[in-house]
């Protein structure tokens, strides 16, 4: 989205990480308050099916995405007097963000609020039964998730200064997700493991089958400006 906003109204880079990430959540929150009643499979088959719907909107809208032809030219991250191009200095952009968003993370999960969530992760029946409202916790988490991910999508899409609709193919839903299992699903470190695992060390992996992103940089190379 703010890869959108850059390119069709030249809104400055940061306002529109701030825009996207509302709007994101915005999603997030449609998102979840649609699908909230559903559990299990049914909730990942749910999720998984919008990822194939924004795909598929992505490559067909080309008045809006201009489709397989993608947005090319996307302007990056700037300070007054420094335009942050170099990698390096990229690089310490991103890392800051990691902080922030870990420091973030971890101040949920160990709040009262982050406990009712791994009580609800554990037994929702048991959580569901000393009050907690086991759908409007959901709805939140829904909202957060979609937050980070607006963040980290617009930091992707400025540095890489070009996207199409394979940014967004069921297969990155899926390499995601194979980052976190791998890692440990309810660790933050976990977290971080497992993307390092998979996407570091990709020749270690080959034989496992996965995704074309883990062995390919072609997604991953900066366009030049």
């Amino acid at each position: 989205m703010s890869s959108l906003l850059a390119l069709d109204y030249g809104i400055s880079p940061w306002v529109g990480l701030a825009l996207g990430v509302c709007i994101a959540s915005i999603v997030g929150f449609i998102v979840g308050f649609v699908s909230i009643r559903l559990k299990g499979d049914y909730l990942a088959l749910a999720t998984f099916g919008l990822g194939i719907i924004i795909y598929a909107v992505s490559k067909n809208w080309v008045g809006l995405t201009r489709g397989p032809m993608g947005l090319p030219g996307i302007p990056g991250f700037a300070i007054p007097g420094f335009e942050i191009q170099p990698v390096w200095a990229y690089l310490i952009l991103v890392i800051v963000f990691v902080f922030i968003t870990t420091f973030i993370i971890n101040r949920i999960v160990n709040s009262p609020f982050g406990r009712i969530l791994k009580s609800i992760r554990e037994d929702e029946l048991a959580s569901l039964s000393i009050g907690n409202d086991i759908n409007k916790y959901k709805l939140i988490v829904f909202v957060i998730g979609a937050f980070f991910a607006g963040i980290g999508g617009s930091l992707y899409a400025h540095y890489i200064t070009f996207i199409d609709p394979s940014s967004f193919t069921p297969m990155e839903s899926i390499a995601v997700l194979l980052m976190v299992v791998f890692g440990g699903m309810g660790s933050v470190k976990g977290s971080f493991l497992g993307a390092a695992a998979l996407v570091i060390f990709p020749g270690m992996l080959r034989f496992l089958g996965m995704p074309e992103i883990f062995f390919s940089g072609r997604k991953h190379e900066r366009v030049a400006a």
